[in-house]
Order: structure tokens, then C-alpha cells, then sequence
């Protein structure tokens, strides 16, 4: 009976590590559909509101679902809170929030690398480099489809397998 319920508990635990897993892989494009939404929104402040940074960044702060919001709100309270650049405020924003989000390191190049050109040129430049984030953005996100079709279920399936193997080579 006990070897039974162990077994069970094996089974699960194994499962749920398997399935945790496999999320990772289906949030990752949704995180980056939600990041390239965020940019556009961005671009539509910036050239046509002629919203100030910190303004635009509290306003996507507020349409946005964690852990995205919580970037641009910490953005928005760093460029209004502390004298700092608006690429330092970026860059700090960006490595706080970047372990609770599901994107990986090329992702992360590609932001700290538009928070570099971010506020130091006029509006139809800012424009330009928003639209090389979009494009990287979405090469980015066709690849994340493409690891969740190839990853997704294999995933889920080694974690429920280990967990028999396990318990064949425990019992």
C-alpha cells in the first residue's frame, strides 16, 4: 500500500514538473505578442500623442498584464522618481522583471538594445528603431511558435515517463 501511494506521488510529481515545463513554452510567445502590442502602443504615443516617456510608459503599465506591467511601471516610476538616464531607467527595469517572464537571452539583447536609442533621437527616428525592435521581436516570436510545436507535448510526456521509470527502477 505504501509503495503504491509513493508511486502515485512519484507519478505527479513528475507530471506536474513535465506540464510547469511545458508552460514555459506556451507563454513565451504569448509574452512576446503582448511586448511587440506594448511597442506599437509605445509608437502611437510617441508620434502621434506626442506623449512624454514616462506618461506613455505608466499608460502601457495599466493596459498590460504581468509581468509586462510591471516593467513599464517601474519604468515609468524610475524616470519620474530618480535622476537617472532613460536608458538606465530601461536597463534596470528591464534585468528586475526579466527572471519572472518566460523570454530568453536574444529577447533581452534585442529591449536592451532599444533602450539604448530610447528618448535620444526625434520622434520619426525613435519611430524607425521601434519598427527594427517589431521586426526582431517578431523573427523572435515566429521561433518561439516553432520550439512550442516542437517542444510543447515531448515535454509534457517526459515528465509523465520519467516518472514510470522512476518508479520501475525504485520498485
Amino acid at each position: 500500500m505504501v509503495k503504491l501511494i509513493g508511486a502515485i506521488f512519484i507519478i505527479v510529481a513528475t507530471t506536474v514538473i513535465g506540464f510547469e515545463a511545458a508552460r514555459h513554452f506556451s507563454e513565451r510567445p504569448k509574452q512576446l505578442r503582448a511586448l511587440r502590442s506594448a511597442l506599437q502602443s509605445l509608437e502611437a504615443e510617441i508620434m502621434y500623442s506626442h506623449t512624454p516617456l514616462h506618461e506613455a510608459a505608466r499608460r502601457l503599465a495599466v493596459q498590460l498584464s504581468k509581468p509586462l506591467s510591471s516593467f513599464f511601471d517601474s519604468f515609468a516610476k524610475r524616470l519620474t522618481d530618480t535622476e537617472t538616464t532613460v536608458k538606465e531607467a530601461w536597463e534596470t527595469s528591464l534585468k528586475e522583471i526579466w527572471k519572472s517572464t518566460a523570454l530568453k537571452q536574444g529577447e533581452f539583447e534585442i529591449m536592451k538594445q532599444f533602450g539604448e536609442t530610447l528618448g535620444r533621437h526625434d520622434r520619426f527616428s525613435q519611430q524607425k528603431h521601434i519598427l527594427l525592435t517589431l521586426s526582431h521581436l517578431e523573427r523572435e516570436e515566429a521561433d518561439a511558435i516553432q520550439a512550442q510545436a516542437k517542444y510543447e507535448k515531448m515535454v509534457k510526456s517526459l515528465g509523465f515517463l520519467s516518472g514510470l521509470l522512476l518508479i520501475i527502477l525504485l520498485f
